[in-house]
């Protein structure tokens, strides 16, 4: 399983009824410790530290577990020349062989190691009880942890060494009241043998300790893969390494030589900058955890768009309410001013009255003071009448010889003007009417269209 490029990790270690959190932040290709927590087994871990959230998109997390050692089998695996993506494949044709459980009941990974021998391929192969990480993913799961790799603690420091002679190298580490040992037999540049032992957490540890190094000698000879001339390697603390030195040193004849292990913060930051590919977290709970991580972000997602919608109605009907409010305000002056407001309509419809009443009178004046200076001598004017100051209409008699006096007044009425403005708009001749018999006189009559702005 391929780890993405992270920003932040938690490595998490559990040991008896403590659990051990250690956060490092990227720094550059190193891992920069944060922050180290010791609780207790059942104590949930600091959220904020641990849990998924949209950040992880654009900057990712790392979690990662260890098992504990005493509940995982190692193996090494001697393959012919490979891709290192081919690895798995070739470890499962064999894996019933190395198993020392029925294949459908482990989790199992493989961990490639580069040699100088182009002829063949090392492999770590690690093995565990399905049931246990099953039942240890639970524990993780039920105090807030989901973890992107499972590994064995041992691995980061094995990783480190590269030794330039043939030698075996005894990694020891005191793990839940026992001792728990891994040694690596090394010959010709390359990794040949990987055991790991549990041991007592008495003093009898070195004793068996030895027990099972010259079994496991009397089956490499059997085998033909024990290296000669060994060199011998303990990493312990000081306290650890001299109870197991001198039952290794009855055993080989000489003092091992003894290397400081590396703190557990520098051991979990090895595991956290590790490019390994060993990783026992089964490939289901991986997608599990993925999918529960989609779905919260889309639940989360949904919540937050709940949440502006709402946050939007409660906008939305609080300035109703105050618009609602508002209207009420104007509502009431125009309540309290309904009575005036009524009483200012009619003495304004009483004052268009007037003004027309005005307009009117003074329009037919006008009218009238055109027609009696325009009228012509000889021209009888027998009625005049104004309609609502649009129309003026005239009419009267005119001598049978003279109906060219109608014309005349025509023209002079049409050229009436007040205050230098034409006073008609036009000015036209209805009728002429009579028989002329017995000089008898004509009737006429006219019709003028006031021009007036102020009608």
């Amino acid at each position: 399983m391929k780890t993405p490029r992270w920003q932040n990790a938690n490595v998490l270690s559990t040991a008896g009824d403590r659990r051990q959190l250690w956060q490092f932040r990227r720094s550059g290709d190193k891992a920069e410790l944060q922050a180290e927590q010791t609780l207790a087994v059942t104590s949930p871990l600091p959220k904020p530290a641990v849990a998924r959230t949209a950040r992880d998109l654009w900057q990712p997390r790392l979690n990662i577990a260890w098992l504990p050692a005493g509940q995982v089998f190692v193996r090494v695996l001697q393959l012919p020349p490979c891709d290192a993506a081919e690895v798995p494949a070739m470890v499962e044709f064999q894996l019933e062989r190395l198993s020392p459980l029925p294949v459908a009941q482990i989790v199992w990974t493989a961990e490639p190691l580069a040699t100088a021998d182009k002829d063949s391929r090392t492999a770590i192969v690690l093995m565990a009880a399905r049931a246990f990480v099953e039942q240890y993913l639970g524990e993780l799961e039920g105090v807030g942890y989901l973890p992107d790799r499972l590994e064995l603690p041992f691995l980061p420091e094995l990783l480190t060494i590269r030794p330039d002679q043939d030698s075996v190298w005894i990694h020891a580490r005191r793990e839940a009241g026992k001792i728990v040992c891994l040694v690596g037999w090394w010959g010709a540049g390359r990794l040949v043998h990987l055991n790991l032992f549990q041991l007592p957490g008495d003093l009898t540890a070195g004793t068996h300790l030895v027990d099972l190094l010259r079994q496991t000698a009397w089956a490499g000879e059997m085998a033909g893969w024990l290296p000669t001339d060994l060199r011998w390697h303990v990493v312990a603390d000081a306290v650890l390494a001299a109870e197991l030195q001198a039952p290794l040193s009855d055993l080989i004849g000489v003092s091992p030589a003894l290397h400081e292990p590396l703190p557990p913060a520098e051991l979990a930051a090895c595991s956290a900058s590790s490019p390994s590919q060993a990783n026992l977290l089964p490939t289901e709970h991986a997608t599990r955890y993925r999918q529960q991580f989609v779905d919260r972000l889309w639940m989360r997602g949904l919540g937050a768009l709940g949440a502006l919608y709402l946050l939007g109605l409660l906008v939305f009907f609080g300035a109703l309410r105050y618009v609602d409010y508002q209207r009420a305000g104007v509502d009431r002056e125009v309540a309290a001013i309904a009575g005036s407001y009524t009483n200012a309509l009619q003495l304004k419809a009483k004052v268009a009255v007037l003004q027309e009443q005005v307009n009117l009178r003074f329009a037919a004046l006008d009218c009238w003071k055109a027609v009696s200076e325009t009228l012509p001598e000889g021209l009888t004017l027998k009625q005049l009448f104004f309609q609502r100051g649009k129309k003026l209409g005239l009419s009267g008699t005119v001598p049978a010889d003279q109906q060219t006096k109608v014309t005349e007044f025509n023209e002079a009425l049409s050229k009436a003007v007040i205050n230098n403005e034409a006073l008609f708009n036009q000015v036209s001749t209805k009728s002429i009417q009579g028989s002329g018999a017995g000089n008898q006189p004509m009737n006429w009559s006219l019709e003028c269209e006031v021009k007036r702005t102020d009608m």
